[in-house]
């Protein structure tokens, strides 16, 4: 019942699914199952994307739709971190982009931020006539992981911050090895379906998205000296469309 009840936990916490029967869950471990949640999210677009090809609809506007449920289903809640991230990071004084991260105010380059996530999914969904589903599962799980790195692997900036709870959750990038072997795994579906990709790419594909979802998190350590809540969400968002982008080259 303890595992049942933290994984309720991070669905309320990681989507905007109401389940009544998480509010006395253990939301301080959520980060720990945030990859499984990713999947899961992956998974419902996936079987979302599956039923609207049946109904016959066409291949670009099925993918916006896909990327606006994608919102829906999460609550905005890692775009807003991106957005508030891009922000920011456009303030050329490093001394007050924490505070400029803090206004829910939305400015400029966060809409530009949220304008260039949305048309990079948008257009690499339309890029993948086949193995949509597993670009969404992968995007989710991957992204999700890379949250799981900026947590374990950089200081996080606001002690008293709503994200600070996670580092006590995940304090050691050792912590992350059970979903990295899921997430890897799962990566290397393809070369048991050689109709998705050939052998070659089938091979790198795993290598270049476990390289992306160590990147995002370490430049935005690079260019905030750590991590908030919003660099976290920030994170998921760049992570999954830089994977989605990855698979319509390895066609």
């Amino acid at each position: 019942m303890m595992i049942w009840s933290r994984f309720v936990a991070a669905i309320v916490f990681y989507t905007a699914i109401p389940l009544s029967m998480a509010e006395n869950g253990e939301f301080q471990t959520v980060s720990k199952l945030a990859p499984i949640v990713g999947l899961m999210i992956g998974g419902v677009l996936g079987g979302l994307d599956q039923g609207l090809a049946v109904m016959g609809m066409p291949l670009f506007t099925r993918s916006a739709v896909v990327v606006v449920s994608w919102i829906v289903l999460t609550g905005g809640l890692h775009l807003d971190g991106a957005m508030d991230t891009a922000d920011g990071l456009a303030v050329t004084n490093p001394d007050r982009r924490l505070q400029v991260m803090s206004d829910s105010a939305t400015g400029a380059f966060g809409a530009m931020a949220a304008v260039s996530l949305l048309l990079l999914k948008t257009a690499a969904l339309a890029d993948l006539p086949q193995g949509r589903w597993l670009g969404l599962l992968l995007a989710c799980g991957w992204g999700r992981w890379a949250q799981q790195v900026a947590i374990a692997r950089y200081p996080y900036l606001k002690p008293t911050g709503k994200g600070a709870f996670h580092k006590q959750a995940i304090p050691s990038l050792w912590n992350t090895l059970p979903s990295l072997l899921l997430l890897l795994g799962l990566s290397a579906l393809p070369m048991w379906f050689p109709f998705l990709l050939s052998p070659f790419s089938s091979i790198l594909y795993p290598l270049f998205c476990l390289a992306i979802a160590l990147i995002v998190p370490a430049w935005f350590h690079h260019k905030l000296g750590g991590h908030t809540g919003d660099t976290y969400g920030a994170t998921v968002e760049w992570t999954e469309a830089l994977v989605l982008v990855l698979l319509t080259t390895m066609f």
